[in-house]
């Protein structure tokens, strides 16, 4: 990303986007997932007449710098295939999602690491990945050291740690570079008593110091204290898009 592209108010737009995935063995042991998507009406036939649940129709949103989004909606609704559409993860399979900002994406606390690597050679490739010069580099590896305290254990190989390890690397690497626009799945902390307080503090300032926030949710004290604008997801489509009261009022109401 170049230095005009960082001043650049950042912005996301989701042009009609529809997301399907094939069953490939539609057979018996998928009668279940087939019972459940017709009962949805979410099954369908892609151009080489393959059977497919359809987990995004005709999606179109934009998201504006200084906007804080809650994706909201049941299981199901479609919120986590949104947000890695967006991401790029998933690619669609009509329509265009369109970003301008750097991007971070807070799905999974050992996302992009690599097991085989010690814990300072994830830092230094993450660091890469990112475009870091060599001074930004060594503040990275500085901030994560201090951050996960590991110690010793920085050095040797992700594939030994703990799990309570593992994650509070994760966190710190996840955390430690400020995006422009952020998307999270769920209210991103991890880890045991200890490391929480302090992984609350990190990602919180975080998210305020992000342009955006995308952030999909079933925890409605989060979604009033963060969002500035909710979106309503049901069946794979925007059901409601508006003030976080409003759109909230609509989803309980759709709840009983």
């Amino acid at each position: 990303m170049t230095m005009a592209d960082r001043k650049r108010a950042a912005r996301v737009t989701v042009e009609n986007v529809s997301l399907r995935f094939p069953l490939y063995h539609a057979g018996a042991r998928s009668l279940k997932k087939l019972a459940l998507a017709a009962a949805t009406r979410r099954l369908g036939r892609d151009s080489g007449s393959r059977v497919v649940v359809e987990a995004l129709k005709e999606i179109s949103i934009g998201i504006a710098s200084g906007e804080r989004i809650g994706l909201i909606g049941g299981n199901g609704a479609g919120k986590t295939s949104l947000l890695r559409a967006i991401a790029g993860i998933y690619e669609p399979a009509s329509g265009v999602v369109k970003t301008c900002g750097s991007l971070n994406v807070l799905l999974d606390p050992n996302l992009g690491m690599n097991p085989d690597l010690t814990g300072r050679e994830n830092i230094f490739l993450r660091g890469l990945y990112h475009g870091l010069s060599r001074p930004a580099l060594r503040r990275l590896e500085d901030d994560v050291a201090s951050f996960a305290e590991l110690a010793e254990f920085l050095d040797l190989p992700l594939r030994i740690y703990s799990a309570g390890m593992s994650v509070r690397l994760g966190f710190a690497l996840a955390t430690a570079i400020q995006p422009q626009i952020l998307l999270m799945d769920e209210w991103f902390l991890a880890g045991d008593a200890a490391f929480l307080e302090k992984a609350h503090t990190r990602l919180e300032d975080l998210v305020r110091g992000v342009e955006i926030l995308v952030l999909a949710t079933h925890q409605e004290p989060v979604v009033r204290k963060w969002c500035t604008r909710v979106i309503l997801l049901d069946q794979g489509r925007v059901r409601a898009d508006g003030p976080p009261g409003d759109v909230l009022d609509e989803y309980f109401l759709r709840s009983r």
